[in-house]
């Protein structure tokens, strides 16, 4: 069981450690959650951004094209991810 003392101790550590992420890039962010797990603020910050984000509607269910559709983005997706090396978001 935590003591007192360490309690206080990580509550001092955090507010000595105050990170400020709306001054990170999307990246910096989106890296800084990967290597710091824990931090919940960090979580909620990188998926508030995420759900910020414009989003492009591929095609409908109902279309009949919809298999080349979404081939062509998965396609689209691995071609960006070979020129940066990741996946495009």
């Amino acid at each position: 069981m935590r003591s007192l003392a360490d309690a206080i101790d990580g509550q001092r550590d955090v507010l000595m450690n105050q990170v400020n992420y709306a001054a990170m890039s999307d990246q910096e962010l989106r890296q800084y959650f990967l290597r710091h797990r824990e931090d919940k603020l960090a979580l909620r910050a990188y998926l508030e951004r995420l759900g910020d984000l414009p989003r492009t509607v591929i095609t409908t269910v109902d279309d009949p094209d919809f298999d080349a559709k979404i081939q062509a983005a998965v396609l689209k997706q691995m071609q960006a991810a070979g020129n940066n090396g990741e996946m495009a978001g």
